[in-house]
């Protein structure tokens, strides 16, 4: 049986596809996400969460959590990057990141497999960079519009494709390719 990509996300489930060379099935299903500001410790319950949601079927499933660890804060929000994101926004966090003289960052992802056996691989895909001062680009979502990876003078969201060439997520599905 094919894996399943736990996801209500089309566009992470083709490039996760395409990454692992695999044609993912995907299942949309509602996962409690525990708080925790480590995110091998919530991508792995979220996958045990969505192997009981559907189940416990006889396939692979693969969730991701990714988030963005701001150096300034001592990797803040991290996995906590969803809920800060819901309250203040990109516009919110880079007021509050105003005054700091730090912006630097890393988009973090990781790619936990939940196996039928109930064991759970954990992939982590990181990319270093830093904070712009303003929001750029109509692409992307999240955090995209103000991270600006190493190397570079866009931000993921003016990077258009580009940005799945080698983005944290890509990081994170090369690395979990080696499991299928």
């Amino acid at each position: 049986m094919k894996p399943v990509f736990v996801t209500s996300n089309e566009n992470k489930l083709r490039e996760a596809s395409e990454i692992l060379g695999v044609d993912l099935d995907r299942a949309d299903v509602d996962v409690p996400e525990i708080q925790s500001l480590d995110f091998e410790e919530v991508a792995a319950a979220k996958a045990l969460a969505a192997r009981r949601a559907l189940g416990d079927p006889a396939y692979q499933v693969i969730v991701d959590d990714s988030g963005l660890s701001v150096g300034a804060w001592g990797g803040f929000p991290g996995p906590l990057t969803r809920w800060l994101m819901k309250s203040v926004g990109n516009t919110g966090l880079l007021k509050m990141l105003a005054t700091e003289e730090d912006r630097s960052a890393q988009a973090v992802c990781v790619v936990a497999v939940a196996a039928p056996s109930g064991s759970v691989r954990v992939f982590r895909g990181v990319v270093e960079g830093e904070i712009s001062r303003e929001p750029r680009g109509e692409g992307g979502f999240g955090f995209d519009p103000i991270f600006v990876p190493e190397g570079q003078t866009r931000t993921y969201a003016e990077m258009g494709d580009e940005k799945s060439m080698d983005s944290h997520r890509t990081r994170a599905f090369r690395a979990a390719r080696k499991g299928f």
